[in-house]
């Protein structure tokens, strides 16, 4: 008889008793206590649906590897309260970089998503011998910032803009990285940085970031609309990222809303960054006279300034609704989020802009997430989603292979 799936609201993947499938309940563990902790390890099994004695020889592992700690006893009814165990923050690092086009950001994150280090650098040249030389120094000071946290290291995760590798596509413009094309940017910034090194696109990192520190915490089935320079969605599906077969899922930006409209370096007329993204209002900006380099600086512009904005937001809302609609038809996601460079304030407004919202498999009365909503981990998100990609690894379950192994049970 097929074991029944789990509903979308599950909050911990189940783990599965067979040895073959340890390195997997590992995952389940360490993510219970990640999302529920501090925990004691009959609470653990019970949320994990793993026998006590594999949950408890698990946290013995864990705890000797130093990636959770001991913290104490919960005192609630009679007998002797159960120890419980939290996830150690100093247990482990990763380094999140995102090369945008025009600058670095570099962030040291640590086992339970807090920042230990963060810093930007704008960018004047994308090539990759240059890339390779700043890489190294920036992730050498992140590691210099925190003692002993290269030691600790669990990997670095890379984030760029794609598309990656299409033909008749354009690989120039301001949203993409020149002097790209063609190489394997992975072991390329592997041998930079000295350590395997995961790369993936800016939106579906993102997603991934949101996904272990914002608000998509407790989702796991949601899109994430990010606004970087241009446009690009993460689709996160069972508490994992969808990468397409080449990385590519995702580049939203380049769906044809105006045909014939305006010309993208993409090759194609009315693509939808063009008209909804960071690139498309500084464009909108620049067209009335105003000079504005960063998004921070939009809410510091002048008052004369601030009608353009508000013009902006809604020209791209006009665009982004059915959007909306058709991604939630699509995916039939939780949610979707918007997150990324756009100053909060400014995502905010856009996304009161959307209403009304179109009808779509979303619409329904009881919900417990609005259908749109704003991400959390603000300006950092694709750095933050660059340190997420190692932690994955580590931490999540890969529940595909949970549901093979759990298959191969009911045969």
């Amino acid at each position: 008889m097929p074991r029944q799936k789990n509903s979308p609201s599950s909050k911990v993947a189940i783990g599965n008793n067979p040895e073959r499938s340890r390195t997997h309940n590992r995952r389940v563990v360490l993510e219970a206590v990640r999302l529920h902790g501090p925990l004691g390890r009959t609470a653990i099994a019970r949320l994990a649906h793993l026998s006590s004695q594999a949950v408890s020889n698990i946290v013995g592992e864990l705890l000797d590897e130093g990636l959770l700690l001991e913290c104490g006893r919960l005192r609630a009814g009679r007998g002797l309260p159960p120890v419980q165990v939290m996830v150690n923050p100093d247990g482990g690092m990763t380094i999140g970089v995102e090369i945008a086009a025009d600058h670095i950001v570099t962030v040291l994150v640590d086992l339970t998503g807090q920042i230990r280090m963060h810093r930007a650098i704008p960018l004047g040249n994308t090539a990759p011998d240059l890339i390779k030389q700043r890489i190294k120094v920036e992730i050498d000071r992140a590691c210099e910032a925190v003692p002993g946290a290269g030691d600790r290291l669990l990997g670095v995760g890379v984030v760029m803009p794609g598309p990656f590798e299409i033909e008749g596509m354009s690989s120039v413009g301001p949203t993409t990285l020149p002097g790209w094309s063609g190489l394997n940017a992975s072991a390329i910034l592997s041998e930079a940085t000295g350590r395997t090194t995961l790369v993936e696109n800016d939106a579906t990192a993102a997603a991934v970031g949101e996904r272990l520190h914002g608000v998509a915490r407790n989702l796991k089935n949601f899109c994430l609309l990010y606004f970087g320079v241009g446009l690009g969605l993460g689709t996160v599906t069972d508490g994992r990222p969808l990468r397409g077969a080449f990385g590519n899922a995702g580049e939203i930006g380049h769906i044809i809303v105006a045909p014939g409209g305006k010309p993208c370096p993409c090759g194609n007329r009315g693509c939808l960054e063009r008209y909804a993204s960071w690139h498309a209002l500084k464009e909108h900006l620049s067209a009335k006279g105003i000079v504005c380099d960063d998004p921070s600086e939009i809410e510091t512009l002048p008052r004369d300034a601030r009608p353009f904005v508000k013009e902006w937001i809604a020209e791209a809302a006009t665009y982004l609704s059915p959007v909306v609609g058709m991604l939630e038809n699509l995916f039939d996601p939780e949610s979707i989020v918007f997150g990324g460079a756009l100053p909060d304030a400014i995502l905010d407004d856009l996304i009161a802009a959307l209403e009304p919202l179109p009808l779509s498999v979303a619409s329904r009365r009881q919900r417990a997430v609005p259908r749109v909503m704003r991400g959390a981990t603000g300006q950092l998100t694709a750095a933050l989603g660059a340190a997420a990609l190692p932690l994955l690894e580590t931490v999540t379950p890969r529940l595909d292979t949970a549901t093979e192994l759990a298959d191969e049970q009911d045969l």
